[in-house]
């Protein structure tokens, strides 16, 4: 693999902290994610199910993950099945996880091979009351293709009807929501990467190029430190584009006087950054783009101070939409017209600001955790705020990621250019 793994003791203690929400009589199963058909014979890359990872650090497809904590036997109190390989494999796919490799990634001391998976797996079933299956329960997710999981869970379910079954998802919904130093640190390097990548960027951008070579920028620095490449689709978007919200096309030619709108992270060893920066295709803001962008991120510091523990997610954006109607009157965007007749369930800001605030981020880029949870120490997240003026072709949004501590916030993206007067006068170094 291309990056650095955490070490197997972080993985140890996620399965500690994991059963202790476990009743009596639970088991609970976790499945990789499949390797994903394209067309013919070919297949996408590989991405682990997160909550595999982080329960296990195996990195590997054909995997399942068995926990069974007050089972008899000790052996079988955590399972780690993977495929056995062989010299075929070995040809034509390369190296697999040994069994001495996946316990020194995992810390799991029983590992065995998937084709034993149905006979132990009855055995563990027998002591069984609860089985604690695993699924997407991500508000946003779009479940239209099924997952190895979900295969599993009809397999379980009509082989053994009369067990009880549960999801795993509130569990782990609530401990992947506190990230631990390790998982910061790998947030951090995907960070530093993106950070790498800005700056490359910064000196590449000028009228005539196009947005796809833009994007071959970030991804040219991204693989070469490590990274598998982008954390998702990038948006690099010029001119009016930019108020487009999942402009993913990147085809344009960006042209002086344009602003360029980019959404870009780097993921590194399943951990992503998620950075947004506007910046002038000529290396120089107009005294209106300027205006603007300042307002954005005024917008993004203000809110910094008041993403706090003990507010929820929901208070929060209530507080930022107040910040951000102050900065669309003083651009002349909104008056106290607009705010008197406004309806409260659609604030008139809205119209220049129709997106969240924040989101949790770690091993999703929207990862996964409880909007309405108060807010804790060694959360992670996002502050994207933006306004977008179609008619006057400016689209600018403003991204950090960043921990919440017990003394505020630690920027992730700390050391990536965000003022104004400093992004162009890196432009025109």
């Amino acid at each position: 693999m291309k990056y650095k793994p955490l070490d197997k003791s972080v993985y140890i203690q996620n399965r500690k902290n994991f059963v202790k929400h476990l009743p009596s009589k639970s088991l609970a199963v976790f499945n990789s994610n499949d390797v994903m058909p394209t067309n013919a014979d070919g297949t996408m890359n590989f991405r682990q199910n997160n909550d595999m990872l982080y329960l296990s650090g195996i990195d590997q497809e054909e995997s399942i993950l068995v926990v069974f904590p007050d089972f008899a036997n000790n052996q079988f109190r955590e399972i780690l099945f993977l495929t056995e390989t062989n010299e075929h494999i070995a040809v034509w796919e390369g190296h697999k996880y040994r069994k001495e490799e996946a316990t020194e990634a995992s810390g799991i001391e029983s590992i065995m091979w998937l084709d034993q998976f149905p006979m132990v797996f009855a055995t563990l079933m027998a002591e069984a009351e609860q089985v604690f299956i695993n699924t997407n329960e991500h508000t946003r997710a779009a479940n239209t293709v099924e997952t190895r999981d979900a295969r599993f869970i009809k397999w379980c379910q009509e082989k053994y009807p009369a067990h009880q079954y549960r999801k795993a998802a509130p569990i782990m919904h609530e401990l992947r929501a506190i990230k631990s130093q390790a998982e910061i640190d790998q947030l951090q390097v995907a960070n530093t990467i993106t950070e790498n990548a800005f700056k490359r960027v910064l000196k590449f951008v000028k009228p005539g190029v196009m947005e796809y070579e833009i994007e071959a920028e970030y991804l040219h620095e991204f693989i070469r430190k490590g990274s598998r490449g982008f954390a998702y689709t990038p948006i690099i978007a010029s001119g009016a584009s930019a108020c487009v919200l999942h402009y993913i096309e990147n085809s344009k030619q960006c042209k002086d006087g344009d602003l360029l709108l980019m959404d870009v992270g780097a993921e590194y060893g399943n951990y992503n950054a998620d950075m947004t920066r506007t910046i002038p295709v000529n290396g120089k803001f107009t005294d209106r783009q300027k205006a603007v962008y300042n307002a954005v991120l005024k917008v993004q510091r203000e809110a910094m101070k008041i993403l706090v523990p003990g507010t929820t997610i929901p208070e929060y954006h209530k507080e930022v939409g107040k910040l951000m109607e102050s900065e669309l009157i003083g651009l002349g965007l909104l008056d106290k017209t607009d705010i008197k007749n406004q309806n409260p369930k659609k604030p008139a800001y809205k119209k220049y600001f129709m997106h969240g605030t924040s989101h949790h981020i770690g091993l999703d880029v929207h990862d996964v955790g409880n909007v309405y949870r108060k807010i804790e120490e060694n959360m992670v997240f996002t502050i994207e705020p933006g306004i977008y003026i179609p008619e006057e072709e400016i689209g600018i949004r403003l991204e950090n990621d960043l921990v919440v501590t017990k003394n505020g916030l630690h920027d992730l993206m700390g050391g990536i250019p965000i003022e104004a007067d400093e992004i162009e006068s890196i432009m025109n170094s």
